[in-house]
């Protein structure tokens, strides 16, 4: 990568294997979302989105996992420019949790307001014991409104309000209590964590998991009735795939798959 690209900090791309490192790298602004970050992650994300990658993993350097929006973006400006900073920080939420890859939160420290929401739109999220969650703007002036659509598919109503309207930080543990991270480990193990669980959720054919991560995500919060119609038509399509085809069969002649996609 261009040494420029560090110091400005753009987010890092790594590849190992059959996964990609998308590392956040504005530790001197505690990896706050800036308009440019942001469009920074989204295109990384859409770039890796269209490639052969297996997983991805979202990390931080630094103190912060994400501090959130960068309010240098904010001050002064305009509702037209507000609004347009927040629908591209939406598309990048959205596109995390279109690309066919299982999306893994690596959360090593605070993650908080758009840095939370961050957290809560990735598919997975393992978390060090020292890290902390919280949608602050309940105890300030700007309300965490956009942040708050994915924490509270996460959390459920009461915690969700909860976090909100106090505005403070919760703990690790109780992130997992709520449903806000997968894992608590202590930080020491947090990559070797990440690593294990993206194995696993990696593994078997990926044009298959891809489309059942698109479709659960299109039936959840739906009406049980319209969910099953989602989940019929999904599942009656993939039916007819090399994969479903090739997993049945090694099923039923008791031998390994093998994947071709």
């Amino acid at each position: 990568m261009d040494p420029a690209q560090v110091r400005d900090g753009a987010p890092r791309v790594e590849r190992a294997g059959e996964s990609v490192r998308i590392t956040m790298a504005r530790p001197a602004r505690r990896n706050a979302l800036s308009r440019e970050h942001i469009e920074q992650l989204l295109a990384a994300f859409q770039e890796i989105g269209c490639g052969d990658a297996a997983g991805i993993v979202l990390a931080a350097k630094g103190p912060v996992f994400s501090a959130g929006h960068d309010f240098a973006d904010v001050a002064g400006k305009s509702a037209a420019e507000v609004r347009g900073l927040l629908a591209v920080c939406t598309e990048l939420m959205q596109t995390i949790q279109t690309v066919p890859q299982v999306v893994v939160a690596r959360v090593h420290s605070l993650a908080t307001a758009a840095g939370c929401q961050l957290v809560a739109s990735c598919d997975l999220a393992v978390a060090a014991e020292s890290a902390s969650f919280a949608a602050p703007g309940g105890k300030g002036g700007w309300f965490c409104h956009t942040p708050m659509v994915a924490i509270a598919r996460n959390v459920g109503r009461k915690r969700a309000m909860e976090l909100a309207l106090s505005g403070d930080a919760i703990d690790a543990r109780t992130a997992l209590e709520w449903g806000l991270v997968n894992r608590v480990v202590p930080d020491d193990e947090l990559d070797s964590a990440v690593d294990a669980l993206l194995a696993r959720v990696t593994r078997g054919s990926r044009a298959s998991k891809a489309w059942g991560k698109q479709t659960l995500y299109a039936q959840l919060d739906r009406p049980e009735s319209d969910a099953y119609g989602i989940a019929i038509e999904a599942m009656t399509g993939s039916s007819q795939t090399p994969s479903a085809a090739e997993g049945i069969a090694a099923f039923l002649e008791k031998r390994p798959p093998v994947w071709t996609d």
